[in-house]
């Protein structure tokens, strides 16, 4: 019997739930999936793009070492990819919303693609593939 597997969620370490539930949804469109309280503060926060399966689970950071990965969970590098249908629709609305990108859109033989950083410094690409 083969197994069906698919990443589902991917954490992403924040400051703050509100303020990354506000971040993913009002800069990039993301819609919220879940946002239910587990104790002692903390919650479990899922955000996804509309459409997507994955998303990504929301931890609030808590002691030194998390804190010290906000912003920094690939180490500088691009962490997520954000694929899309329509490369300059997405990517004018978020130059709209105030989205801070590191570079020019440019042409790659495999998509059109813009390095990005989140609210919280993380790198992302946003890409149409080919």
């Amino acid at each position: 019997m083969a197994l069906s597997q698919f990443i589902g969620l991917v954490t992403l370490v924040v400051p703050d739930y509100d303020q990354a539930i506000a971040w993913y949804c009002d800069k990039l469109g993301f819609e919220l999936v879940e946002d239910s309280p587990q104790g002692e503060g903390k919650r479990w926060v899922v955000v996804r793009p509309r459409g997507s399966q994955a998303g990504l689970l929301l931890a609030k950071a808590k002691g030194d070492a998390q804190q010290a990965a906000i912003g920094q969970q690939a180490g500088g590098r691009v962490f997520l990819f954000l694929n899309t249908d329509d490369f300059w629709r997405d990517y004018q609305a978020m130059a709209a919303k105030g989205v801070h990108f590191v570079e020019q859109p440019r042409e790659e033989p495999y998509a059109t693609v813009v390095v990005f950083e989140d609210g919280f410094g993380n790198k992302w690409d946003l890409l149409q593939p080919k």
